[in-house]
């Protein structure tokens, strides 16, 4: 018999960690989104769960579990439901220690690995996104120019999460001298927050999430030598690691249409109009049934391109299906939150007008978590 559904050790860890996001982040999300900066503490906190930690090598001072992008998810799902900018900040060096986990090289792995097993929080992020209208990361204006013992980097990134706070990025850029074009052109590198050329920008403003903190990298003839080239001469399987964000992005979102549903079902069966609980309308009962069928739907598809990824398949194709149908339904999961609950889906008295505006931010956004 086919089974779909987690095994009994991935349902204690997906247990402990709805608990943790009812009990620490959704309350101080709220606070959080208002101050525009992270709960003190809370990256401490997290990190004491040992999310990242424990599935690293033993050799470099991990717990040396295996790596389950399936029960990653799981967690990025019930975080998210929390408060998704909290999770993505608590999880943010995911994104760069494990692509180094997967496909650095022995020297690599032994010199930034060890950063991400201590008791302490350890800063570092992914740069990915770039600022143009319609961002393809099959057309990267950043470039990586080969010189004899390295390369130059040159280009701009944006939303890099926790970048005010990262000692190290790992940026991905377009090989100019690569004979193949697309996937095979993609290369990435790691950078120190203090290289010669890179500036670190302040912090953005945008819709939302509020406390996440992101900022603008700027590349100006970044000069990088060739062991800082994620996989050395190998370089990187591009199509695993994007998978691995986007599949990373539609848990994310998945956890927030999630929080939306779970808020607007109760809501419309207490609040009454004309005699009766609005639940009870047809408009408003065709978007709760819809809310439920599009989440559901965009639960499977995130646990198929996981699971793809947990047995080393190509998950290429999966992974944009679950990251398009995220970012299409979860927007409007987000939205119908806000029309189910009318008036009050406008004020900060209730959370689904936070939770659209991270809606519309995520949907628009890769390179953001990993699992």
């Amino acid at each position: 018999m086919i089974s779909f559904g987690p095994t009994e050790e991935q349902e204690v860890v997906r247990d402990a960690m709805r608990e943790f996001a009812e009990q620490v982040l959704r309350p101080v999300a709220r606070e959080a989104d208002e101050a525009e900066h992270l709960p003190d503490g809370l990256l401490d906190q997290v990190w004491e769960l040992g999310l990242t930690s424990t599935q690293l090598p033993e050799a470099f001072g991990g717990g040396g579990e295996d790596r389950s992008p399936v029960t990653n998810a799981l967690i990025l799902e019930e975080m998210a439901a929390g408060d998704p900018g909290l999770a993505i900040a608590s999880l943010a060096p995911n994104s760069f220690a494990f692509p180094i986990a997967d496909q650095g090289t022995d020297d690599q792995k032994e010199r930034y690995l060890p950063r991400f097993c201590g008791e302490k929080f350890a800063g570092a992020s992914l740069a990915l996104v770039e600022p143009s209208p319609v961002f393809d990361v099959l057309a990267l204006q950043t470039t990586a120019e080969p010189k004899e013992d390295g390369f130059v980097l040159s280009g701009h990134k944006r939303f890099v999460v926790l970048g005010d706070r990262a000692e190290h990025f790992l940026v991905l850029a377009r090989n100019v001298n690569s004979a193949e074009a697309g996937f095979a052109a993609l290369d990435a590198f790691i950078i120190p927050k203090d290289a010669g050329g890179l500036t670190v920008g302040g912090l953005e403003k945008n819709m939302g999430p509020k406390a996440l903190p992101t900022v603008t990298l700027a590349l100006d003839q970044v000069e990088v030598p060739s062991a800082e080239r994620l996989g050395g001469e190998a370089g990187i399987d591009s199509r695993r690691l994007l998978a691995n964000t986007r599949t990373a992005g539609a848990a994310l979102l998945l956890g927030l249409s999630r929080a939306v549903k779970e808020y607007a079902i109760p809501y419309a069966k207490d609040r009454h109009a004309f005699g009766q609980a609005i639940a009870q309308k047809q408009a408003i009962a065709f978007m709760l049934s819809d809310m439920e069928v599009e989440s559901e739907a965009l639960r499977w598809l995130t646990w198929k391109a996981a699971s793809f990824l947990e047995n080393g398949r190509d998950a290429t194709r999966e992974s944009v299906m679950a990251w398009t149908h995220a970012a299409e339904h979860g927007m409007r999961i987000a939205d119908n939150g806000v029309q189910v609950l009318g008036g009050h889906g406008f004020i900060r008295e209730h959370p689904v007008e936070m939770w659209y505006r991270a809606a519309r931010t995520l949907s628009v956004l890769e390179g953001l978590a990993a699992v």
